[in-house]
């Protein structure tokens, strides 16, 4: 970490009065402080880790006091997480003098997902075991525990039989209608030739106990009669609400418009939630010629891809069996909670990259009935639908014992936010940085994933725009490097300047090019209204000028900058 760095993070605390999810405050100007493995375990187990601060007195507002022995501190930390802390921690140091005190700035990276969770030694893995919650340290759950220490190896609980349940509990029709499908897509698997009995074993829809053939729980959830008879609690609910939050009533003191259960096998559970989401959700009519279309408030594609999801990704341990998958309408969002929390490597970050199967009997009878259609790609296709839609990407949030996904109905580029837009007119402002300052609009905050999900864009792209907003004077960056993040200015406090207007030929068509990436002899013929001639020789000169540089040849010829 540098000094600027270290600085901006003391500025930061100071500022919000307060420790932040990523940044603990010590004083240490009387010694060393007690309990530090919890915030070694805590920020050893949280996404990106964080940052412990010594030498500053929170009951003096935060102010600079400096720690009374830095050498002293570094060693009984290095000790400390080196040896009592399982796995060992190897934290990063910085020491400054910062008007004539000692600053020490210990950095806790991230441990990896198989390692989690973290915990101090001595007090053993149950009572040892720490998570950040907001600004504060809290022991972990047994459940919590359990979901990190599952996780290094492959769940079975998808594949496990159901006890009391046996193959007349399954719909014959239904395992029919299945294997007959198998059968025509592969050929030449010479499993699906054995007794119908054999092959249930073979794909995990059975197991034999005891000389009983039982349906497992994937077996009994996509083939049953009446799941429920026999797991009462593996069910999705629906609850829309009057107003934004749970207490608002409506004008009568209810405080649910709708109150919803869904029963039945998988297919038919994500079926009938989906289409009644998609009829309680509002609807904008639009006019082609003699037809209206109506336009969900939310894509459907979108609804159904996350519900599915929350479906095959949920934990089914004896842990949270019996919780159901819960959707909250609201007046201003659509909230889809499943039991437990990412599974494997994945992460909030890497959603959109990474796949780790938890229920990997379940997924793949899903994809057998086409309810998955490509595993990995749930996530991809709700934020290509968000997108299309012109709605700010959904927002995930992995909770540990939960995992949430929540869509926002407000539209982005509305005629209302292009008007709000419009006194940013004098900017050098490109597409993504406009929609990135109509997000903040909305947003209290931005990161750079939220940046990237929202554009398109990888990290580097990201990154270079949001640094050219701040310099701008339009954004306001809180924290460094991983714990960046961003906020929208005071309108009042920009000062929007006012350019010259390009004056010649040559400086229009830059100036088109620097807005839009790139120009074509057509753009340049539209925004200069001159003929094709005209166009053709002002783009040639600029390239023999080394001002642009040409993509392409004839009509599919584009022009950038070099």
């Amino acid at each position: 970490m540098t000094r600027e760095e270290l600085l901006q993070l003391i500025t930061e605390v100071q500022r919000h009065q307060s420790e932040l999810d990523d940044i603990e405050v010590k004083s240490a100007h009387g010694g060393t402080p007690q309990r530090l493995y919890e915030s070694l375990s805590a920020f050893a187990n949280r996404p990106g880790g964080g940052v412990m601060l010594f030498g500053l007195e929170e009951d003096r507002n935060f102010e600079i006091v400096g720690v009374s022995n830095a050498h002293d501190l570094q060693k009984i930390i290095s000790d400390l997480a080196s040896s009592e802390m399982e796995p060992p921690l190897r934290p990063d140091f910085t020491v400054e003098d910062i008007d004539g005190n000692t600053v020490v700035a210990v950095e806790i990276s991230e441990i990896p997902a198989e390692q989690k969770p973290c915990y101090y030694k001595p007090k053993g893995l149950h009572k040892g075991s720490y998570i950040r919650v907001g600004n504060t340290n809290r022991q972990m759950t047994d459940y919590e525990i359990f979901g990190y220490v599952s996780a290094r190896t492959q769940p079975t609980f998808d594949e496990e039989p159901v006890k009391d349940v046996t193959l007349e509990d399954l719909n014959r029709e239904k395992l029919d209608d299945y294997l007959v499908q198998l059968r025509r897509t592969r050929p030449d698997a010479s499993y699906l030739n054995q007794s119908f009995e054999q092959v249930l074993s073979q794909l995990r829809i059975t197991q034999k106990v005891e000389g009983v053939l039982r349906p497992t729980l994937a077996g009994l959830l996509v083939f049953g009669n009446y799941p429920q008879a026999f797991e009462p609690q593996l069910v999705i609910t629906f609850l829309q609400y009057y107003g934004t939050t749970e207490t608002e009533k409506t004008p009568r003191g209810e405080r649910f418009l709708d109150n919803r259960k869904f029963e039945g096998t998988i297919p038919e559970m994500v079926e009938n939630a989906a289409r009644h989401v998609l009829a309680s959700i509002r609807k904008s009519s639009l006019i082609e010629g003699l037809w209206r279309r109506d336009i969900p408030e939310y894509p459907e594609e979108a609804i159904r891809e996350a519900v599915v999801n929350a479906v095959a990704h949920r934990d089914y341990s004896s842990f949270v069996r019996g919780s159901y998958i819960q959707i909250r309408l609201f007046a201003d969002r659509l909230e889809i909670q499943n039991p437990g929390g990412l599974y494997g490597n994945v992460t909030e970050e890497t959603l959109e990259e990474e796949q780790s199967t938890r229920n990997r009997v379940l997924m793949r009878l899903m994809e057998d009935l086409h309810l998955v259609e490509n595993r990995g790609s749930g996530i991809q296709t709700m934020l290509s639908a968000m997108r299309k839609a012109n709605l700010e990407p959904p927002k995930f949030q992995d909770k540990r014992s939960s995992f949430w996904v929540t869509f926002y109905s407000h539209t982005l580029m509305s005629p209302d936010a292009i008007t709000w837009l419009n006194q940013f007119a004098g900017f050098p402002l490109n597409d993504t940085q406009r929609l990135a300052l109509v997000y903040l609009r909305h947003n209290k905050n931005m990161t750079n994933s939220d940046f990237q999900r929202l554009n398109h864009v990888d990290s580097v792209t990201a990154n270079r725009e949001l640094r050219g907003l701040v310099q701008l004077g339009l954004i306001e960056q809180h924290g460094t490097r991983r714990w960046a993040s961003y906020t929208l200015r005071v309108p009042a406090e920009v000062k929007i300047p006012t350019p010259a207007p390009p004056k010649t030929d040559e400086e229009k068509i830059l100036a088109y090019v620097q807005e839009h990436g790139f120009i074509t002899n057509s753009d340049c013929r539209n925004s200069l209204r001159v003929e094709i001639q005209r166009a053709s020789y002002l783009l040639k000169k600029m390239v023999r000028n080394s001002l642009l540089e040409r993509e392409g040849k004839g009509r599919w010829a584009r022009y950038r900058l070099p």
